[in-house]
């Protein structure tokens, strides 16, 4: 019998079982090595312990068993994805800046891939600190993400060790089972107590946040008080320690991978310098407390003072509750980590966000067309919508080709949103109406009841989503399209 390509990837591919190692830490310099033949991605299923109780989950693994894909210099994003987690998927290459048919996301022209088929991708990434997740259903909440890593010929000759810090939050509920409790869909609330505008403040640890924004007003900061938060897949209880060098010097990569979580990172005794945000290189920025919304992405270069333990937590916003990771020289010894700071995270905010410089900004331009976004929407009754509408109930917002675009988003609710851009990195413009020459990104937060404006140039022809990445928000009507006339 003559096998097609296809069965031949399928035949060929890596069974999953089992928990899946974390991308190892590294020097750089040591990614530099040829590809003697195609990638490939396997999603699959696999057993996650969690506060000592195993939960199936998804995972996405690449080359020599590892979480994602890690690219060489150069090296093209040219991969098999084989489908063995049972159900249909896609996956989307987050802040990548692929061909629209290759960004991973269910328009009819690219539809999800089938239980035990293939799919092949080949373009030209863009270095930095991605990640990849599904934009099937809601796959991304029961983990089916993974770090995405695009060394730059920089990156091989600044001699430092690579950490890669994945976060999520994780439920052992189903995502499903969350939505209902929120919509009270199947006429109970099965998730938690929520809180509609104007309710009174709460922000122990034990229940969702709530913050006062004065005159009354209380800001909600999380949907859910989820059972755990995970930094590479692992809890306080039990993290992840990093062995280093007597004074080391390493590259941080932060990915948020949460669905419907924000944090903030705290690097404790030590002190961080900001090089790059969403994978975009920004101007040097000394810090340690760097606040990180959903979908977004830091590379901090630390350089550790001795031979000692130095725990990095990312704290919830609005609660005590932390995860994270152990940054410790050879035979330093790791105290246990309490899994809740001593007081409520504030609300992440744009105090960062200010203070970033994009090292290559946009050129100067005024915009050809602006497109103004009205973000709506409320705990209860539980619906997001942009400017009036509920995905898939769109009306597209057209660019063409050569122009300079601008999106002014005006925020009318009470929580803040992290909108991405699929197939372009933007420039932050301006925040709460105050002109700013930011960061070049592909995920910004809108914060409650105000505002920030976003240009990029209309140079990657195709459909593009644009939307929330509270994955729940996003579920109950937060998204819409961006499009090129070409494309019908």
């Amino acid at each position: 019998m003559v096998l097609t390509r296809r069965q031949m990837i399928l035949a060929s591919g890596v069974a999953m079982a089992g928990t899946i190692p974390f991308l190892p830490t590294r020097r750089a310099a040591a990614a530099l090595q040829p590809r003697a033949a195609k990638l490939r991605l396997t999603a699959g299923t696999r057993i996650l312990v969690v506060n000592g109780k195993p939960a199936r989950v998804f995972g996405l693994i690449g080359p020599g068993g590892k979480p994602g894909i890690t690219l060489s210099p150069g090296e093209r994003f040219d991969l098999d994805l084989v489908n063995r987690a049972g159900t249909s998927t896609i996956i989307h290459w987050h802040g990548q800046l692929p061909p629209w048919t290759q960004d991973g996301f269910p328009w009819p022209q690219t539809p999800p891939i089938p239980a035990m088929d293939a799919h092949s991708y080949d373009y030209a990434p863009i270095a930095g600190t991605f990640w990849m997740h599904s934009h099937q259903g809601m796959q991304e909440q029961s983990l089916m993400t993974a770090p995405l890593i695009v060394h730059s010929h920089d990156d091989m000759s600044d001699d430092r060790q690579e950490v890669v810090l994945m976060l999520h939050d994780f439920s052992f509920r189903s995502p499903d089972e969350l939505l209902a409790g929120l919509t009270k869909s199947n006429g109970s609330q099965s998730a938690m107590p929520k809180r509609g505008m104007g309710h009174d403040m709460n922000t122990d640890s034990g229940s969702n946040a709530a913050m006062s924004m004065g005159s009354g007003m209380a800001m909600d900061l999380n949907d859910f008080d989820y059972d755990a938060f995970l930094a590479n897949d692992r809890t306080l209880a039990d993290p992840e320690v990093v062995r280093t060098e007597p004074g080391g010097r390493l590259r941080l990569r932060l990915i948020n991978a949460a669905s419907s979580t924000n944090f903030w990172i705290d690097l404790g005794d030590l002190t961080g310098t900001v090089i790059a945000a969403d994978g975009h290189p920004v101007r040097p920025m000394r810090g340690t407390r760097l606040p990180l919304a959903m979908a977004q992405r830091l590379d901090v270069l630390i350089d550790l003072p001795g031979n000692g333990a130095y725990p990095i937590f990312a704290q919830v916003e609005g609660k005590r509750a932390r995860t994270g990771i152990v940054l410790a020289a050879s035979g330093a010894p790791v105290s246990r980590l309490a899994a809740e700071a001593g007081e409520n995270a504030p609300a992440v905010d744009l105090s960062l966000e200010r203070r970033l410089e994009a090292v290559t900004p946009l050129p100067p331009r005024v915009p050809d067309v602006t497109h103004r976004v009205m973000l709506a929407g409320a705990m209860a009754p539980y619906a997001w919508s942009l400017n009036g509408e509920y995905w898939p109930n769109v009306s597209p917002l057209m660019i063409a080709t050569g122009q300079r675009v601008a999106i002014e988003m005006l925020n009318h609710t009470m929580m803040s949103h992290p909108m991405h851009l699929h197939g372009h990195a933007f420039q932050v413009t301006a925040l709460n109406g105050a002109p700013l020459a930011g960061a070049m990104r592909d995920t910004v937060l809108a914060p409650p009841m105000g505002s920030v404006s976003i240009a990029f140039d209309a140079g990657n022809p195709g459909r593009w989503a644009f939307h929330c990445h509270n994955l729940y928000h996003m579920m109950t009507g937060m998204m819409t399209e961006i499009r090129y006339p070409s494309i019908t």
